[in-house]
C-alpha cells in the first residue's frame, strides 16, 4: 500500500514537472511598497519562479519609536507579487538564518490546503519549495500561518498578490500598493524607545498604532505618492489585520471604480470602502485637480490619533469650475466672542534636552497643529497664518505661549498679510506647549530659541486670551 502510494506521488510529481517544462519560464518581479511591478503584457501562461525571504528587523514604527518587524522580503507590508490568472508558480520561500523564528506563508491565491502553509514550513538558515497555479484572478493577501498566526501577522507578516485576469486589466498611469495593519505595543502610542509586542492587547484588540504600509507617516511628507492632474490611478489596497476592518477613504475624492474584495464585482462612485481583515480592494479613480489628498481609514480616531493617514500629492492645472478652493472667509460667532477650547488627547512626555523638546514637538504638531498651519508651515493664504519664517512669531515667542494656551482673536497681519480667524485654545500641557513651541521657533527659517515647561506654566498662571485690535506690530 505504500509502496503504490509513492508510486502515485512520483507520477504526479512528474507529471507537473513536465507540464511546467512546457512553459516559458520567466523570474517574478517583487517590489517594495508603495510601488507595483508592470503590468503583465505577455498573452499566453508561464512558470513563474517566485523567491521570496522572511527577514526580522528593528525599524520605526513612528518617530523615535521602534519595533521588532517580521518581514517578507525586509518591508511591511510584504513585496508586491504580480502573476497571471493560468501561470504555474514555484515559490521559493527563504527564512533569514539571523531570524528567531520559524516562518511559512498563506496565500490566498493558492487552491489547496493551507494556502500553501505546511509545504513552506520554514526554519531559519533554510528554504522550502512548493508550486501552484493560479486559477482564479483577483487581488489577495498573503501572510504568515505559523503558531501563533496571529502574532506573526500582527509583527507585520503580510502583503498582497495580484492575480491578472487572462485579458488584463484596464490601463491606467498609475498604480500604487496601500496595505493596513494594526500594532500592539507595551507602551502607549509615541512612547519612545524600543517596544515590544503586548499579546494582551492583541486579544483585546486594542491597537496603539493603526498604519498604512507599516509605519505613522510611511506615506506622507517626501514619501506621499504622487501622480498629476487628469491621470487615472489604481490603488491596490490590501488590510494585514490582524484585528481591525478598514474603512478605506481619500479625502477629496470618489472612487470610479471599486473592485470589491479585490474580486470580479465592481461597484461605481463610491466614497469609503470596506476592506476586511485579510482581505483587499482595488480602488480607481480621475485625478481631475490639483492638491494633497488624504488617504485615511475613516473610522477616523485611528487617522489622526494613531498613524491610519498617508497622502497623494497631485500636481497640475486648477480648474475653479471642479473645485473653487475659497471664496470667502468671514468671521462667524454664533456663541458669543467666547474662544474655544481644544482638546488634547496627547500622550505625555518629558524631554530631557532642547533636541528631545524638538522631537516631541514635532509629534504635538503634527496631531494638533498641522491641519490648519500645513505640513511645512506655510498655514493656508487667507485662513490661517504662516508660523514658517514668521514676523509674528519671531518677535515675540512668550506672545505665541499665550496664543497656544489661550486662543486668539481679532485679525493680525503676518509677514505682511492680514488674516482674521479664530485660534481656539490648546488643551495641552505644559510640557507639550514648551515641545511644539521649541519645533516650530527651530524649523522652516524661524530664528530657533528654546521654550520651557517653566516659562509656559508662568505664562498659564498669569495670561489671559489675547483680543487683537489692529495688527501685529
Amino acid at each position: 500500500m505504500k509502496l503504490s502510494k509513492l508510486v502515485v506521488a512520483v507520477g504526479l510529481a512528474f507529471a507537473f514537472s513536465a507540464h511546467a517544462n512546457t512553459l516559458p519560464v520567466e523570474e517574478a518581479v517583487l517590489t517594495s511598497p508603495p510601488l507595483v511591478p508592470p503590468p503583465i503584457t505577455r498573452d499566453h501562461a508561464a512558470k513563474v519562479v517566485v523567491k521570496m525571504e522572511t527577514v526580522e528587523k528593528v525599524m520605526e514604527i513612528a518617530d523615535g519609536v521602534e519595533y521588532m518587524f517580521w518581514t517578507f522580503g525586509g518591508s511591511v507590508p510584504g513585496q508586491f507579487l504580480r502573476v497571471r490568472e493560468g501561470d504555474e508558480i514555484e515559490f521559493h520561500l527563504s527564512n533569514h538564518p539571523d531570524s528567531k523564528m520559524p516562518h511559512n506563508i498563506d496565500l490566498h491565491a493558492v487552491t489547496g490546503p493551507g494556502g500553501g502553509a505546511a509545504a513552506s514550513f520554514t526554519a531559519p538558515g533554510h528554504t522550502s519549495v512548493f508550486n501552484f497555479k493560479a486559477l482564479n484572478p483577483g487581488l489577495y493577501v498573503y501572510h504568515c500561518a505559523t503558531a501563533p498566526v496571529g502574532m506573526h501577522i500582527a509583527n507585520g507578516m503580510y502583503g498582497l498578490i495580484l492575480v491578472e485576469p487572462e485579458e488584463g486589466l484596464p490601463p491606467v498611469d498609475r498604480e500604487y500598493y496601500v496595505m493596513q495593519g494594526d500594532f500592539y505595543t507595551k507602551g502607549a502610542y509615541g512612547e519612545q524607545g524600543l517596544q515590544p509586542f503586548d499579546m494582551d492587547k492583541a486579544i483585546r484588540e486594542q491597537a496603539d498604532y493603526v498604519v498604512f504600509n507599516g509605519a505613522v507617516g510611511a506615506l506622507n511628507g517626501d514619501k506621499a505618492l504622487t501622480a498629476n492632474v487628469g491621470e487615472t490611478v489604481r490603488l491596490y489596497v490590501g488590510n494585514g489585520g490582524p484585528n481591525l476592518v478598514s474603512s478605506f477613504h481619500v479625502i477629496g475624492e470618489i472612487f470610479d471604480k471599486v473592485h470589491v474584495e479585490g474580486g470580479d464585482l465592481i461597484n461605481e462612485n463610491v466614497q469609503t470602502t470596506l476592506v476586511p481583515a485579510g482581505g483587499a480592494a482595488m480602488a480607481e479613480f480621475k485625478l481631475d485637480v490639483p492638491g494633497n489628498f488624504i488617504m485615511v481609514d475613516h473610522s477616523i480616531f485611528r487617522a489622526f490619533n494613531k498613524g491610519a493617514l498617508g497622502m497623494m500629492t497631485v500636481e497640475g492645472p486648477e480648474d475653479k469650475v471642479v473645485y473653487s478652493g475659497k471664496v470667502a472667509d468671514n468671521v462667524y460667532l454664533p456663541e458669543g466672542s467666547a474662544v474655544q477650547v481644544m482638546p488634547n488627547g496627547h500622550p505625555k512626555v518629558t524631554a530631557k534636552n532642547k533636541e528631545e523638546r524638538m522631537m516631541y514637538g514635532k509629534r504635538v504638531y503634527e496631531a494638533n497643529c498641522q491641519a490648519c498651519h500645513q505640513g511645512g508651515g506655510e498655514g493656508i493664504p487667507g485662513a490661517f497664518p504662516p508660523v514658517a519664517d514668521s514676523d509674528f512669531l519671531n518677535e515675540n515667542p512668550t506672545r505665541a505661549v499665550d496664543v497656544v494656551l489661550h486662543g486668539l482673536k481679532g485679525p493680525i497681519k503676518v509677514n505682511g498679510q492680514a488674516f482674521d480667524s479664530i485660534m481656539p485654545a490648546m488643551r495641552l500641557s505644559d510640557e507639550d506647549v514648551a515641545n511644539v513651541l521649541t519645533y516650530v521657533l527651530n524649523s522652516w527659517d524661524n530664528k530657533g530659541g528654546e521654550i520651557t515647561p517653566e516659562v509656559v506654566a508662568k505664562r498659564r498662571e498669569e495670561g489671559k486670551p489675547i483680543v487683537m485690535e489692529g495688527s501685529a506690530h
